[in-house]
């Protein structure tokens, strides 16, 4: 099968439900359960290469770790995991900032800031940097959250600005709407709000209040209204004072929706149309106006991300030469290709979209053409829900990067929207239809202009858990039901048959024992298993490269890493943990390490505990070389279960079952136990997968040990 092309198997019912739920065992002693295997033709549920569709994903490290963490060793060490495909993840696009995937490149003003243009000549260096844009109108970020809105930091020389791609100069429609937001962080008495504009201003634009309770954190529930003196179609810019009511109302967050720009110039000139188009403000105020008109203002004005939190509906990419961000930094393309790690593959990229330029993002891919770097597919920038831009925003990005991008290369299979990881539907804001679904209004967007065939595949992330939840048993139990859930979800906003990847996962967000713990392994070969017996196309484990053990999620005192690895603080690996392998278990054991197509059939197990929690999970797998492979994850902690297996054809009603010699490979808690100790945390035993040999037939039994992954492979008679 040629690279990148991965077949999605038709969603069939009895596929999505593979598990039936009717019988009961909680007994110590094992007591035989049947696994039906349904092979009926016509009857397979999905077909995937291995080596396409299961890998992992590479991101910002702190300054000076690339060079440690791909050092030969190290990298033999990640390839030895199985995994196969390599997805290139954007941190800067977390952080609002600009990635220079390569140092060397050309600003659009010659004084060292503007808009920038990478290089197509190979840089000398091994890593890459982003830039903090100073025209940012977040408070805080999800990545690196060092830096502060510009709206209220109390400078009047600096500014907030929106993102001029998102004007009729750019986007060849008219000016989209932008917006800021303040979260006064609880409900308090206004009527009043002070705008000093910057260039370009708002002619037009409405002053509004949010009448739900949480209008970032829940923007399904509730609207946004419109002050009685909110309303102002003449604006001329400057500093305006405007009571927005005659008594003030009890509210926590405030919108200003502009409408219509001035297009006048900002303090960077007039050389460069993307400075004189959108919306600038300077810093806004709000609060209370007596009636002796005192304003009283309630947003804490402060240069750091104690300041009183603002929202922005996007942010201007320019930038100058010192806005480097200075402790952290991405791979380079050229290491990432050629230090092995993509085994000479197609690797899955990532440019820039919500913090860049068309022009950059083509560049980038010149530069991979023409050095021969291999390309699957392109995501155009991430996390989009994190950054609440508008589903409309992001579509007449996308379709102009896509423009960009297929002048460079037709050939190239674009995609997105990269969701952060969720595990129900994206709610924005209602539009005038009362949509609130974000995926289902992008693709609204996409076809309304006639160009949903720009969208060849959906990626977003999952991570489906917390960091710090205690019930890490029934998470397990879970698990599959989330991954069908979430999928369904996408097919009902009218995602059309198009491959589907999960570009970033792991059991959760922040970094946890759990990943290190046995359940970390148990987790990640059922989420593989169930994502493609959903239909999925393919998903990459966050993340391949070896960090440190660190506490990220500060509410729990839980130390973890992300990955396949505990290592060092000089990113040298110290030992191989639970994730490693399972993904061996999955990529050498359950399918075959080679590059064709698997077929993956439904397998039915009837093995549940009082509460309805499915103990074992079942994925039958028809391999290149003819043989059968079945993946059995026993995730009951304490208990054993012995299962047989039949091969069942409904067509002509004749069961099968292995025949001779079956091999059996092992991982669980009698080979693996992790033992937390902080930063040192260890594991002892640490592997390795146990591998027998066990006669088949039809009244062969097959025990799988407590908490545990078994995959039995063999021929089927």
């Amino acid at each position: 099968m040629k690279a990148g092309n991965i077949v999605r198997g038709s969603l069939r019912s009895m596929a999505v439900a593979v598990f039936i739920l009717v019988a009961s065992a909680t007994a110590a002693r094992p007591q035989t359960a049947p696994v039906v295997v349904d092979i009926t033709p016509g009857h397979a549920i999905n077909y995937f290469n291995p080596s396409q569709s299961i890998g992992a994903g590479v991101d910002s490290q702190t300054v000076g770790a690339v060079s440690k963490i791909y050092a030969p060793k190290n990298v033999s060490a990640m390839l030895s995991s199985g995994l196969g495909p390599v997805s290139y993840r954007l941190y800067t696009e977390l952080s609002i900032q600009d990635w220079h995937w390569n140092p060397n490149g050309k600003w659009s003003d010659p004084a060292g800031q503007g808009y920038w243009t990478g290089d197509l000549i190979r840089p000398t260096s091994n890593d890459s940097f982003g830039y903090r844009l100073p025209h940012r109108g977040f408070t805080t970020d999800q990545g690196n959250n060092d830096d502060y809105s510009r709206l209220d930091d109390g400078d009047p020389g600096s500014f907030w600005k929106s993102n001029p791609y998102l004007t009729s100069s750019f986007a060849g429609e008219a000016d989209h709407p932008q917006w800021v937001v303040v979260d006064l962080r609880s409900v308090v008495p206004v009527n009043a709000i002070r705008l000093a504009w910057s260039a370009p201003y708002a002619t037009s634009y409405q002053v509004q209040y949010w009448n739900g309770p949480d209008a970032i954190n829940d923007p399904g529930n509730g609207n946004w209204v419109t002050f009685a003196g909110g309303k102002i179609t003449a604006g001329s810019g400057g500093t305006v004072t405007l009571k927005l009511a005659p008594q003030p109302v009890a509210i926590e967050f405030v919108r200003v929706l502009m409408t219509a720009s001035s297009n006048t110039c900002d303090v960077h000139g007039s050389h460069d149309i993307r400075n004189c188009v959108g919306f600038a403000i300077a810093e806004v105020g709000l609060g209370t106006l007596t009636a002796g008109g005192v304003f009283h203002d309630l947003i804490l004005h402060r240069p750091n991300n104690t300041q009183t939190p603002t929202y922005a509906s996007s942010v201007d990419p320019w930038h100058a030469s010192g806005n480097r961000v200075l402790d952290q930094e991405q791979a380079g393309l050229d290491i990432v290709y050629h230090s092995g790690l993509t085994r000479g593959m197609p690797a899955m990229m990532a440019v820039s979209m919500l913090y860049g330029t068309p022009d950059d993002a083509a560049a980038q891919i010149r530069y991979l053409e023409l050095h021969h770097d291999p390309i699957s597919y392109v995501e155009l920038g991430e996390e989009p829900d994190g950054q609440y831009i508008a589903p409309e925003d992001y579509g007449a990005l996308y379709l102009q990067w896509a423009r960009a991008l297929h002048r460079v290369d037709t050939r190239l299979k674009l995609g997105g929207p990269v969701f952060q990881g969720v595990t129900q539907d994206v709610q924005t804001w209602r539009d005038a239809h009362g949509d609130t679904s974000w995926l289902h209004r992008f693709l609204r967007y996409l076809r309304s202009h006639g160009r949903l065939s720009d969208l060849s595949f959906m990626s977003f992330e999952h991570y489906p858990f917390g960091a710090c939840d205690t019930a890490v048993a029934q998470n397990l139990y879970d698990e599959p039901d989330v991954v069908h859930g979430i999928i369904q979800t996408w097919l009902q906003d009218g995602l059309p048959r198009i491959p589907m990847f999960i570009t970033e996962t792991n059991y959760s967000a922040s970094s946890s024992a759990v990943m290190q713990d046995i359940s970390g392994g148990l987790w990640l070969a059922d989420f593989e298993a169930s994502f493609l017996s959903n239909g999925g196309s393919g998903t990459f484990l966050y993340q391949y490269e070896p960090e440190p053990l660190v506490n990220s999620a500060s509410s729990c005192a839980t130390y973890g890493a992300w990955g396949l690895f505990a290592a060092d603080n000089n990113n040298q690996i110290r030992q191989r943990t639970s994730q490693f392998f399972a993904a061996q278990m999955i990529t050498q054991q359950w399918s075959q390490p080679v590059n064709a197509l698997h077929t993956m059939y439904p397998a039915l197990l009837n093995l549940v505990d009082p509460k309805r929690n499915r103990l074992v999970t079942a994925y039958a797998l028809l391999r290149p070389n003819g043989s059968w492979a079945l993946l059995l994850i026993n995730k009951d902690p304490e208990h054993p279960h012995a299962v047989n297996v039949v091969f069942r054809n409904a067509a002509n009603r004749s069961d099968h079952y292995f025949s001779g010699s079956v091999s059996a490979a092992t991982f669980g808690a009698a080979q693996y136990a992790w033992h937390p100790n902080g930063a040192d945390g260890f594991a002892n035993p640490d592997g390795p997968i146990l591998i027998s040999t066990t006669a088949g037939g039809k009244n062969a039994a097959y025990t799988l040990p407590r908490a545990s992954i078994t995959v039995l492979a063999g021929q089927v008679r």
